[in-house]
């Protein structure tokens, strides 16, 4: 792994992400959880996930967060640390357990995938505007946040209308919508996660999610006439691609083809792709082309979690012309940069 390790006090870095974190359990095997007889641990969390992979990109990278004074907290701080992401302002909760789920095997857009999650009354749900440094999340280029922290809890919500409330000096704030109907207890989630999305500097949403949570219809352009006020409005469209709404006007890339292994962490992969290019101040098509790579790492990795190719390898595949980008296809280990990986990159 590569990324910059612990640092001290308050130091200005590239990305800080607050957001909860939990321990995954994976299954061994297909099928529902009644019937998997055992699980692999490994750690999920959209915000950390972010972070993790830009770490590993060469970034300099926050976690702030809370967690539980048990293993399970110290496993999911070990291990997001050792990506080279600072963890030193993230809380222990004596009183408060960390939060953890299981899942199935399959694809989570099906019916038959399940998830069971023991998060209510998580520690990370005790984070507030009096629980966390403020000083901590200031000292950044970028400040990234999700809409699933706002469903945690009433504080965890008041903390985020703080941070996405303008005011001078804030770092950008990049907000990824990410709803997720299940963690919601009323009808007022859409609304919330429009009311936070409009005071953000970059918006991240998929085309899916603006149509569940707001029913926003007839593609980017109509997602945009929801959000007008971030100035960088990033909109997934799945199996298409990306489009970027910016000063200059929209930019649009295809997705890549890619021989998928688990259908897993795109979305958060996707982000820390085009993070990273934006932090490199890379074009704007170039920022969408990142994060079309970076999601393509996640998907021919078995976790969430993969580690990103290496920063000359994904200039190069971002540089292509359009007809060479059209034509490629990765599949599983395409991100190492050794003569054998090459091969992995395939344009018919």
């Amino acid at each position: 792994m590569t990324g910059t390790g612990p640092r001290n006090g308050t130091d200005d870095v590239d990305v800080v992400a607050l957001g909860e974190s939990m321990v995954t359990f994976l299954p061994s095997r297909p099928g529902r959880l009644a019937d998997v007889p055992s699980f692999t641990r490994a750690i999920g969390g959209a915000e950390s996930n972010v972070v993790c992979m830009l770490a590993a990109a060469g970034h300099s990278a926050r976690w702030v967060s809370r967690v539980g004074a048990d293993g399970f907290g110290d496993h999911l701080v070990e291990t997001i640390g050792a990506y080279g992401v600072d963890v030193t302002f993230v809380a222990r909760d004596p009183d408060r357990p960390t939060g953890i789920y299981f899942r199935t095997a399959g694809d989570r857009a099906t019916d038959a995938h399940e998830v069971a999650y023991y998060r209510a009354g998580s520690a990370a749900s005790a984070m507030a505007a009096g629980t966390v440094e403020a000083a901590a999340l200031r000292a950044c280029r970028i400040l990234h946040l999700s809409g699933i922290t706002a469903a945690l809890s009433a504080d965890c919500l008041g903390l985020l209308r703080e941070l996405t409330a303008p005011r001078p000096g804030r770092p950008l704030v990049s907000f990824d919508v990410n709803f997720r109907p299940g963690l919601w207890r009323d009808a007022e989630g859409p609304r919330v996660l429009l009311d936070l999305a409009r005071g953000a500097d970059l918006v991240f949403v998929g085309e899916d999610e603006a149509e569940a949570a707001w029913g926003a219809t007839g593609g980017p352009g109509a997602i945009r006439s929801l959000l007008p006020e971030p100035a960088v409005l990033v909109v997934k469209q799945g199996a298409e691609g990306a489009t970027v709404f910016h000063p200059g006007g929209s930019t649009s890339v295809p997705a890549l083809r890619v021989d998928v292994v688990a259908p897993v962490g795109a979305g958060d992969a996707f982000a820390a792709g085009f993070l990273s290019a934006t932090l490199r101040g890379l074009p704007v098509r170039d920022r969408l082309r990142h994060g079309h790579l970076m999601a393509a790492a996640a998907l021919t990795v078995p976790g969430d979690l993969a580690v990103p190719a290496a920063r000359d390898h994904a200039d190069r595949l971002a540089a292509l012309d359009e007809a060479a980008w059209g034509r490629l296809r990765l599949g599983p280990g395409w991100t190492r940069t050794a003569e054998g990986a090459e091969k992995e990159v395939r344009t018919p």
